[in-house]
């Protein structure tokens, strides 16, 4: 049988699985998350699931079904509270610890199953040998988004932390409670119980210039892996879009900030900024797994015009000779090993880069969406029947996909609603002249060209040109007879 092409974003378009940690135990790799739900109102509204997928076989990923549930925390028996990103790691025991925060509370819970996907039951809170909680003490440190990692030697460390801007008010914050930056707390051997007090790995460094860290000062969404001996801890800059990572030969000092590795607007990359994405930009959060050689980093993208319908998209990592990581650009095809195949029928939801005729931007801060293009389903929140698509692309508007291996294509063939007249024009850059014009008659849902490119790996993007306003469903490569 054929094995699946893997696609961004990696899981079916009806899912929403922000924050993704990734881990291969035995021959699968299993992707731990915060839960979003489909046009939800606030982050992370539904329940812990897991998806798996062979080794061997990135583009068939399984669903493992709900394996925490929000009410299961004894603080949280009416369910009124959300899980926020989690983190698990298998104890020297065999079991494997799932870490959690609920909400804002400032403090991290831990639940324990026999296996990958559970059943998990609630284990306890983070605390110190006394039994007090950590988080809870004034003074304390503010606990969230954990990241743990069981050493070469046995010993457990824990890396949790907040760092809001100082010059910011403290809001929903719990006033007294440190949020200087990402701290590291070695536990004992049980996974829960503090052996040593947590230490500052990652200082708030906003304004500070000189410590390396000043342009990409920690935010959250820590994340640790070791790798040919050396800590890599990725983070979630006050930026917000990117995830950056810093390194040190110890677990618990001396990190340098290393670089960028991947923005959900390609910041960084060209001459994408803040100001000019290529694509519609919020929080980012995520880990890196080495899966048959070969090293990837998830991260996610915001859809539907708001934050919390967030999706896990991937993308391969290289090293340098020196260890360190350059920033990847966002692709169509992560987890795929190469460019797509130029035949067969592909969801425009797969699209890398999307933006208006004005451009994109951050989706918390666009006041009037009516002029810009969104990832978006019918229906409501559910597991089953993917139909995700672009919606309103008006004129200007650019849907990009990276990359295809085009040799042998000789025709596209767009499914396309809505009430827009004009054309498709596609190219293989975004300021490339069109290698086919399709015209858009809005009584049409399906419209063809001829397409010949005789390069191998293609970019294709395709810009809205006309009246009203056009919903991209898909398109299909055909081979050339």
């Amino acid at each position: 049988m054929m094995k699946k092409q893997a696609v961004n974003p990696y899981l079916p378009g009806y899912e929403y699985i922000p924050d993704g940690e990734p881990y291969v135990f035995g021959d699968r790799v299993y992707v731990y998350g915060s839960h979003d739900k489909f046009n939800g109102e606030v982050f992370c509204m539904n329940d812990y699931v897991c998806w798996s997928a062979p080794v061997d076989e990135l583009g068939n990923w399984r669903y493992e079904g709900v394996i925490y549930k929000k009410t299961q925390d004894p603080r949280n028996p009416d369910g009124s509270m959300y899980m926020y990103a989690p983190d698990i790691a298998q104890g020297r025991d065999g079991r494997y610890y799932l870490y959690y925060t609920l909400e804002m509370l400032g403090v991290m819970s831990v639940a324990v199953g026999d296996s990958p996907v559970g059943p998990f039951s609630y284990y306890g809170e983070i605390h110190y040998p006394d039994g007090t909680v950590v988080g809870e003490e004034k003074g304390d440190v503010y606990q969230f988004d954990p990241g743990v990692l069981v050493d070469d030697d046995g010993r457990v460390y824990l890396y949790t932390g907040f760092g809001p801007d100082i010059d910011r008010p403290e809001g929903t914050f719990i006033k007294g409670r440190s949020y200087a930056g990402c701290y590291c707390i070695e536990l004992e051997s049980d996974m829960i119980t503090v052996k040593e007090k947590p230490v500052c790995v990652i200082p708030q460094v906003f304004h500070e210039k000189g410590t390396g860290f000043e342009n990409h000062a920690f935010f959250e969404a820590s994340s640790i892996r070791k790798i040919n001996g050396i800590y890599y801890l990725v983070y979630s800059s006050f930026q917000s879009h990117e995830l950056c990572y810093a390194v040190s030969k110890y677990p618990n000092r001396d990190f340098t900030y290393g670089g960028t590795i991947v923005s959900n607007g390609d910041i960084g990359l060209e001459n994408w900024t803040m100001e000019k994405p290529d694509n519609y930009i919020g929080n980012n959060h995520g880990g890196m797994v080495e899966i048959n050689g070969q090293w990837y980093i998830f991260y996610h993208r915001q859809t539907n015009r708001h934050s919390y319908s967030r999706q896990g998209c991937a993308e391969p990592l290289s090293f340098d000779e020196k260890g360190r990581i350059p920033q990847v650009e966002m692709t169509s095809c992560g987890l795929n090993g190469g460019p797509l195949k130029g035949k067969g029928r592909y969801s425009a939801a797969i699209a890398c880069n999307l933006m208006s005729k004005d451009g994109a931007g951050h989706v918390a801060l666009i006041r009037d969406y009516s002029g810009h293009p969104y990832f978006t389903q019918t229906g409501a929140d559910r597991e089953e029947k993917d139909d995700q698509y672009i919606a309103n692309m008006q004129d200007g508007a650019v849907a990009g996909f990276k990359y295809f291996d085009l040799r042998d294509t000789g025709e596209i063939c767009l499914e396309l609603s809505g009430n827009g007249e004009g054309e498709m024009q596609i190219s293989t850059r975004l300021d490339g002249e069109p290698v086919v014009r399709i015209p858009v008659d809005a009584g049409k849902k399906h419209l063809s060209g001829k397409l010949t490119i005789p390069a191998g790996k293609t970019a294709l993007f395709f810009r809205f040109v006309g009246s009203g306003s056009v919903n991209f469903h898909g398109f299909e490569l055909i081979e050339r007879k």
